[in-house]
């Protein structure tokens, strides 16, 4: 961890460096260039601005500092050292190179600070072209945006420079590092180009990747997140791939450090490696989980790590007992937000050596460990229940669906109708369970029609998902024997059980009736009395929350015998 520290502390001192550079010569020329600007210097207010990026850079020197306004700007750029150049912003201030056959758009000198622009680059595949390019340079490159590069849409060889908050769209490759220790924070890299790489490690090269998005998106695949060459010790922390369509994540073969990453989608491999150490990352969704290559030592270390329903989990190696493979309880994944659910497995699940920005054990996954992220965790509804099938025979429809994988999950919801895209409710509702299948008893049995299903998973807190996909049998005939009864009231199992302070307590009425609902102790005594009234047909909750005057302690749990009055309209469960 030392390591690891001193090298954010380089980065630190480079950006403070930096800052007192530009701040040192903020005395010195500030210049402008607008588009209704004109070729007479020195361009130093907007009503005598240059009307050219690089006619206004000629004439700077170290320390200054230059404007330029919204506009399209038809020229390639080079800066010289100690210069800061700022665009009104990257949506509306463009450097258009497209009508150029040099391979470079903009290059940054030693020490400067660009910030701001969107660079638009030669798209043709039969013209090399590079975004942004840094040499041997100590500067900021942020807030910017790469389109259309046919190399890189930033290449930075032999440089500590600090690129953050950039985008960078539809390039061969996203970043090409070549050399040195540049550091990577919080950039956007979407490729759809067939072969694209989001971040290229060159031989030699040593860099920081932190927080950084990697899409990947080209369809016909071979696309890769980020590619190690023979680098000394690349530091990949708190990174999110997401691959549409990929070969792999993560490909290393060097003395890499990969930390509280997450390789999401469809893709070969999440991460190859040869000697990496691997912990607390995610990688889920794809074909091979983590793949390691050849057998030599040294051994990585692949500890902690969530890899989770890949067709092969683990390929070439066999992992300890400190990985898992669980749900991760994503908030949203198709919406690139990885936060973890209130009852994910993953939180305070990492290496216990590793702790979270507020003190607590190292969370699996993107926001976890001392580069993440403290939030709230949300208490979200489960998926829908998925893959439903309808199948009927002999008076009876079988129901079958995918189980749900959410640590926090309870129970089924089943609901039947006879109209198509219904409008699910209790009235609709005929059973609950905690089962992949059900066997429906059709209670119109002798008449010929469609009958239409939806499920809705619920969880130990009682949020209930949206519905899932609706199907349906049709029933062309009357069933050979009779069908199995089925109990007209019913009494279903209290969730969450155990409880702490309350628990829910579903029922099912056949028809309208009385209804009346105790809970009793083991000595047979009545606790409360939860329902005392006329109630309508349908599903019921009542929420059960004790006092310790209650003899919380010697309660059963709810769920069990059911009885019937046989007194008109009358109904007593009792528990």
């Amino acid at each position: 961890m030392s390591k690891r520290k001193n090298k954010y502390f380089r980065t630190l001192l480079l950006t403070i460096s930096l800052l007192i550079i530009h701040s040192t010569f903020s005395i010195a020329t500030v210049r402008y260039v607008s588009k209704t600007g004109s070729s007479t210097p020195p361009y130093t207010s907007w009503a005598t601005a240059a009307d050219s990026i690089q006619k206004c850079i000629d004439i700077c020197v170290f320390g200054d500092t230059i404007y330029v306004a919204n506009g399209v700007y038809k020229e390639e750029v080079t800066m010289i050292a100690g210069l800061s150049l700022m665009g009104a912003g990257s949506d509306s201030c463009i450097i258009d190179t497209r009508s150029f056959s040099n391979p470079q758009s903009v290059g940054v000198n030693r020490d400067c600070l660009l910030r701001n622009f969107k660079i638009i680059v030669q798209p043709s595949a039969a013209t090399l072209g590079f975004g942004i390019v840094i040499g041997e340079t100590n500067s900021i490159i942020e807030f910017n945006e790469v389109l259309n590069a046919r190399s890189a849409g930033l290449w930075s060889y032999w440089s500590n420079a600090i690129f953050r908050h950039n985008k960078i769209l539809n390039c061969d490759d996203g970043i090409d590092i070549e050399g040195d220790q540049p550091t990577f924070d919080s950039n956007y890299i979407y490729t759809n180009v067939y072969g694209g790489t989001g971040v290229a490690m060159r031989i030699g090269s040593n860099p920081i990747l932190r927080g950084n998005v990697i899409i990947l998106d080209a369809s016909s695949g071979a696309t890769k997140g980020i590619n190690g060459g023979f680098n000394w010790s690349a530091q990949i922390f708190n990174n999110s791939i997401y691959t549409v369509n990929g070969w792999w994540g993560m490909y290393t073969i060097s003395d890499e450090q990969m930390y509280n990453n997450v390789v999401v989608g469809n893709f070969d491999y999440g991460i190859w490696l040869a000697h990496s150490t691997t912990i607390n990352n995610v990688i889920a969704g794809g074909e091979k989980g983590i793949r390691r290559e050849g057998s030599n030592p040294p051994i990585p270390v692949i500890q902690y790590n969530d890899v989770w329903n890949n067709e092969t989990n683990y390929y070439n190696h066999t992992p300890d007992s400190t990985n898992i493979s669980l749900d991760p309880m994503f908030v949203d994944e198709d919406s690139l937000d990885f936060h973890l659910q209130m009852f994910s497995p993953l939180i305070d699940a990492g290496d216990p050596n590793i702790l979270d920005i507020d003190g607590s054990r190292s969370d699996i996954g993107l926001y976890g460990g001392p580069y993440g992220e403290i939030y709230t965790y949300r208490d979200l509804a489960p998926k829908p229940p998925k893959n439903i099938t309808a199948e009927y025979d002999s008076g009876l429809v079988k129901l079958t669906w995918d189980r749900n994988t959410e640590a926090d999950f309870f129970r089924y919801r089943v609901y039947r109708d006879t109209v198509e895209n219904f409008m699910y409710d209790s009235t609709k509702l005929v059973a609950v369970t905690a089962d992949t299948f059900y066997y429906d008893v059709l209670p119109e049995k002798y008449i010929a029609t469609s009958y239409y299903y939806k499920l809705t998973a619920i969880d130990s807190t009682g949020h209930q998902s949206a519905a899932s996909e609706e199907v349906n049998v049709i029933i062309t005939g009357a069933p050979e024997g009779p069908p199995v009864i089925v109990e007209e009231y019913k009494l279903l199992n209290n969730y969450p059980n155990p409880f702490n302070s309350s628990t829910i307590i579903p029922y099912r009425l056949k028809e309208p009736g009385y209804v009346k609902l105790y809970v009793y102790d083991i000595k047979g005594e009545v606790v409360k009395v939860l329902v005392n009234e006329h109630q309508s047909a349908g599903y019921y909750e009542v929420v059960f929350s004790p006092t310790s005057e209650e003899r919380m302690e010697n309660l059963e749990r709810a769920g069990g015998q059911v009885t019937m009055m046989t007194l008109p309209q009358e109904s007593t469960f009792t528990s």
